[in-house]
């Protein structure tokens, strides 16, 4: 298993980032809260989970190992596979999940695009006391503080890539980043640097969610 990498950071692409490691370039799909961190030119340390099926060989990565951990523990829930566990961790943080299994709140469950109700009352029924207990304090949001912050342009392209993954038509993302940007950039600068990719998309889902 690929634990970790530890490199220069190649590329940053929509859905991954390439990260070079002893000069061969690793592509690791990651949520757009940790995709946020990366700088191309930039060292970056990421923790990452090994895929593997007949036809691929898959590496995602994640801003810390507790979200990694949390990544795999995910995929043991029947339905559930890569794809949707990183759908899940792009949504919410892993003490949200946890709360969410514990309280068996399924309406934080179903607000994941691809989880509905019945899914959600599968993971609760899974999952239940192997996510271990969440952090004390309130739960904090994927790529937030300064390092989750990212220039406007550049939010904005994060969110839709991350829409896009997450299984939403392009039209559709930048019709609900334009709906929720006004809000965003009220409360952040005049040049939206303050906003945070992952407030940002947690808004914009909602959107989604509503239409």
């Amino acid at each position: 298993m690929i634990a970790h990498l530890d490199g220069t950071v190649s590329a940053v692409a929509p859905d991954g980032a390439v990260i070079d490691v002893g000069g061969v370039g690793l592509l690791v799909q990651c949520t757009p809260g940790t995709l946020a961190r990366l700088r191309p030119g930039e060292r970056a340390r990421v923790a990452t989970s090994l895929v593997v099926r007949e036809d691929a060989l898959t590496l995602y990565g994640f801003a810390s190992d507790d979200e990694r951990t949390t990544f795999e523990l995910l995929q043991t829930a029947s339905g559930v596979g890569p794809r949707l566990a990183l759908a899940m961790l792009a949504v919410l943080t892993p003490d949200a999940l946890r709360r969410a299994v514990a309280a068996e709140d399924l309406a934080v469950l179903t607000s994941v695009p691809g989880i509905g109700r019945k899914g959600a009352q599968r993971i609760v029924l899974e999952l239940a006391g192997r996510l271990g207990a969440p952090a004390e304090g309130g739960a904090a949001v994927p790529g937030s503080g300064p390092a989750g912050a990212a220039p406007r342009a550049a939010w904005r392209d994060q969110v839709r890539a991350g829409l896009v993954s997450l299984g939403w038509q392009a039209r559709d993302a930048e019709q609900a980043i334009a709906m929720v940007e006004p809000d965003l950039l009220a409360g952040a600068g005049d040049d939206g640097a303050d906003i945070e990719v992952a407030t940002a998309l947690k808004a914009a889902l909602r959107v989604l969610g509503r239409a």
